[in-house]
């Protein structure tokens, strides 16, 4: 599921398929300045729907290393005061 979700937020999946509905339209003679609009739009929404799903995993990422912080602080807490390798805890 998350290649998928991958390879939907592909920018350059975007573009061809943009690249590809533009020429089929062409080929059917529809005007080219409505051709043109349309796939300015496309290539607009894509880079922002993309640019988000980009920020969000790189925010996800970070509150999650921040939350195992955390897990490992108050562990070492419940321990007594020792970190991981065993030694003691700065006071």
């Amino acid at each position: 599921m998350r290649t998928l979700l991958t390879k939907l937020t592909s920018r350059k999946l975007w573009l061809a398929a943009a690249g590809l509905v533009t020429g089929i339209a062409i080929a059917f003679g529809v005007d080219q300045s409505a051709v043109t609009t349309v796939a300015g739009a496309v290539t607009a929404v894509v880079s922002i729907v993309t640019y988000i799903a980009a920020e969000g995993r790189v925010d996800a990422a970070s509150v999650q290393a921040a939350a195992e912080q955390i897990r490992s602080a108050a562990e070492a807490v419940q321990d007594g005061g020792e970190t991981d390798d065993g030694t003691a805890a700065a006071s």
